[in-house]
Formats: C-alpha cells, structure tokens, sequence
C-alpha cells in the first residue's frame, strides 16, 4: 500500500473540500470521492483532521493528478495545498495510540498517521468479504459511479451536505433510478486476470472480475444476468 498524505491548510479549508467532493468533509474522519461534472469517479482518499490542517490520504498513483486537480477549484479560496513525507500504518490488531478507525467498515480496522507498514492483515480478503472497492482496481478514474461501487452503503458519500462536482447526476442516480450494475461478491472456481470479461452460461456478456480471495471475487456485474455456471476465462463463477 503506497500512500500520499496531501496536507490542506488555510482559513477556507473545509468549505473548499465540502464543495468539492462527495462527503461531508465537517464529520471527518471519512472517506470521499472527487468526481468529473458528469458523476463519474476520479479519486477516492480519506479526510482526515489534523489540527489545523486536513489530510487527505490518497493512493500515491492518483496523487500528483489530484493536486492539479484542486489547485484548479482553488481560484480565490484561501487554502494551502502540499505533498507531504507523512507516512501510514494501518492494522486490524490492538489499536495504537492515536490511530482512527478506518470510517468505510469496520472489519478494516485502523489507520495510523505517521506510523509505517501494515500488521500482516490480508485486506485483500477483508475487502472481498465485504465487497469495499480498491483504487484503481475495482475503482476505475474516468468510468466507475460509486454508488454502483457501493460507496453509500461504505460511507463515502452524503446526500444532505449540499452541492459538490458531479452530485447532480449522483443524486439522479440515488433518487430516480435503480441500479442495474454494480459491484458484488461471487463464489469463483479457478482463477482469473483482474479485468478479464464475464459471461453467463448463455455466452452473454454479464460484467468484469475484479478482486479474487479464498474462492470469491468482486465483480461489477449487471444484475439481471447473475445467475450459475458464469465464465471468466477458465474460471467459473456463481452468486455468493
């Protein structure tokens, strides 16, 4: 896990995130997405307060692309916006002075800032039990809605704090629509390469193997196509 901690600064700090992105950044610690205009996911990262900044601890290969991203809605708001060397630790063990709990789930544990390395958990098969998606893997920039990667029910997203870049079509998604796509959990027989096509038993095009542990996987998958005997590659794939 190789993180950037962004450090944001300045008197307009909260307001300028909380216009920004999809969760209400005045109940941090949480997890939020930056969205283009048009609603689809460009970076996720926890918010997390730390005095009289805000950390923004994000997957180090979005890390640059977000600064510039931000440095653009800056314009007038009185806000610092740094890379910073601060590392992370996170663990599912005993809880370390001054760690946060991980806001998406439980079963993730804690995160410490400024601690360094993991505990030896296998998150990889946490976030398969639980169906939490991983940057740029189950989350994809310029093509993933994440309320078809659960970011509601992982709290990372707020429908009452008011308009952000991309809430529009979110909230149209949320309130007008029922999702016929998402990402969900399946039982896997085999094994195959993250991003390899999904078929049903008919030959059907059903959706796209994500994460695989200990005989299930994520996919995002169309949901009236579900069903036994799917196929990725050589692998076979049921509902959970």
């Amino acid at each position: 896990m190789t993180r950037t901690i962004i450090r944001v600064t300045g008197d307009d700090r909260v307001p300028f995130l909380q216009g920004l992105v999809s969760n209400d950044v005045t109940r941090a610690p949480c997890w939020a997405a930056l969205l283009t205009p048009q609603g689809k996911y460009l970076a996720d990262f926890l918010i997390v307060p730390d005095g009289d900044a805000l950390l923004v601890d994000v997957d180090a290969r979005l890390a640059d692309d977000l600064i510039r991203r931000l440095g653009m809605y800056r314009l007038r708001s009185r806000v610092s916006i740094e890379p910073t060397d601060m590392t992370v630790a996170r663990g599912t063990g005993p809880v370390p002075d001054g760690a946060i709990a991980d806001p998406r789930h439980p079963a993730l544990g804690w995160r410490l800032y400024g601690g360094t390395g993991d505990d030896g958990t296998d998150f990889d098969a946490i976030r398969v039990e639980h169906v939490v998606p991983e940057t740029l893997a189950e989350l994809i920039p310029n093509e993933t809605f994440i309320l078809e990667a659960g970011f509601e029910r992982l709290h990372g997203v707020d429908f009452r704090k008011g308009c952000y870049v991309g809430q529009e079509v979110t909230a149209r998604m949320k309130h007008k629509t029922d999702l016929r796509k998402g990402l969900t959990r399946l039982r896997i027989d085999g094994a195959a390469p993250v991003g390899t096509p999904i078929a049903t038993a008919e030959g059907k095009e059903a959706g796209t193997l994500f994460t695989q542990s200990g005989g299930h996987a994520l996919a995002h998958v169309r949901f009236d196509r579900v069903g036994p005997d799917m196929r990725a590659g050589t692998a076979r794939l049921a509902p959970a």
